[in-house]
């Protein structure tokens, strides 16, 4: 028998992500603009693996990013083909009110994406260097939603 809160009964959805920056003010600012309804759920200081280490978690009650910052360090070149973090996506009802919250705070696209008859989307790179995608489906049809070709 299963228990309520067995993870086997609950749908898996994403909590959060956990990212090292060289500074977390970058992020921060860009993530405030895209998504000003979002708080800091909580910051600090402590040591991890014998480094300080600045942290903060940006939100809201269902979902987060960890920003921890050691003050050094280096993201991983967009351009290249190197391994590491490519970009974080996130689904938004209206592309258009996000670019001008995202143009009115001083941040430009880096590109559109491909034209897709069910979906558009445009590419950031904040003041860290992390490239994010930001993707409005005009469609609800998963099949049409999720059509690569």
């Amino acid at each position: 028998m299963t228990k309520p809160n067995d993870p086997g009964t609950r749908a898996l959805k994403l909590e959060h992500l956990n990212l090292v920056v060289t500074d977390i003010d970058p992020t921060l600012s860009f993530l405030q603009a895209a998504f000003p309804d979002w708080r800091i759920r909580g910051e600090g200081r402590d040591e991890w693996k014998g480094m300080p280490r600045r942290w903060l978690h940006i939100g809201d009650d269902d979902f987060y990013l960890t920003l921890n910052d050691f003050g050094r360090g280096r993201q991983r070149d967009l351009a290249s083909a190197e391994p590491g973090l490519a970009h974080i996506g996130f689904e938004v009802s209206s592309l258009e009110d996000l670019a001008t919250r995202l143009e009115k705070a001083g941040h430009t696209p880096h590109h559109q994406g491909a034209e897709h008859p069910h979906r558009k989307n445009l590419y950031y790179i904040d003041g860290e260097g992390l490239e994010f995608e930001f993707v409005e489906y005009l469609s609800t049809n998963p099949a049409e939603r999720n059509s690569y070709a």
